[in-house]
């Protein structure tokens, strides 16, 4: 059944986009042939925001989390349904279907898609060791969880390259690296991606972060974050597998034991870089 679900909501976020960006831009057409200027504008206004949001941060990652709910997309769709509504003639049932449309395709995305309905791993139990999992490093070495231990470590699973948020959230962090590496802490970036991107994203940042591959999920399958169909629909093409991590930040000390960890149920939520250096300077 979950496996369903979260192919129900990988097909879902592609359609929502698609479908936002043909509302919008049907109703720039309208406007720019003098259709009835509040009726469209209210069309307009309750789907180009997500597309374009979106959109822009696919392009231009630089936002690293929202808040939970949206609330400040909420208010101008909703104005925009309003707007159509009221701007629409009795017989004229099309633009009021279509912003009310995009309103559903808006909330299904917030409380639906963005939510994993996640249970905190087990194997994730503060206090104990990490478990024993192997992962393939830029150059194509093999490495072992065990080899992490030895000084204080910041992991980071991601969902790849093509993950505006996760993108952002990395650019955050390597701008914190210096005062990590001054506490002796190593940070090490894991995603299921092709080689080729992980290798591309470890040429973009100057600092000595380890880039890691989870060749087919399987460090993410023994610490119980993978998600089945956890990439929208599409990304295939270029390669990514269909089951991603769900986000998640585990900090382990010299030991190699589990001192704190992150499991956010919701996508569009992360913990702050300085969240880590807190944890890293009370171990």
């Amino acid at each position: 059944m979950k496996g369903l679900v979260n192919r129900l909501k990988a097909a879902y976020v592609s359609a929502y986009l698609t479908v936002a960006s043909l509302i919008s831009a049907y109703a720039v057409w309208q406007l720019a042939e003098g259709s009835n200027a509040l009726t469209w504008s209210g069309v307009l206004l309750s789907a180009a925001p997500m597309a374009l949001v979106i959109g822009f941060l696919m392009v231009k990652p630089v936002m690293a989390r929202t808040s939970a709910d949206l609330p400040e997309a909420h208010v101008p769709i909703a104005i925009g349904v309003a707007l159509t509504a009221w701007g629409s003639s009795g017989d004229s049932w099309l633009p009021l279907s279509l912003a009310l449309i995009s309103y559903a395709g808006f909330l299904l995305y917030v409380y639906w898609y963005s939510r994993y309905g996640r249970v905190k791993s087990e194997a994730l139990s503060v206090g104990k060791p990490l478990p024993a999992f192997t992962l393939k490093d830029v150059n194509g070495d093999m490495i072992q969880s065990s080899d992490l231990a030895g000084q204080p470590a910041v992991i980071l699973f991601y969902r790849g390259n093509w993950c505006p948020l996760c993108m952002a959230q990395i650019k955050e962090i390597a701008k914190q690296y210096q005062e990590l590496e001054a506490l002796g802490a190593e940070v090490i970036m894991v995603s299921p991606q092709p080689h080729k991107y992980t290798r591309e994203l470890a040429e973009k940042f100057s600092v000595n972060f380890r880039f890691m591959i989870d060749k087919d999920n399987q460090a993410a399958r023994v610490l119980g974050i993978a998600s089945e169909f956890g990439i929208p629909t599409g990304l295939e093409a270029m390669g990514y597998d269909t089951e991603a991590p769900m986000p998640t930040v585990i900090i382990t000390d010299k030991q190699g034991t589990v001192v704190w960890t992150h499991e956010t149920d919701n996508y569009r939520v992360r913990p702050e870089p300085e969240t880590f250096l807190e944890v890293i300077r009370a171990i």
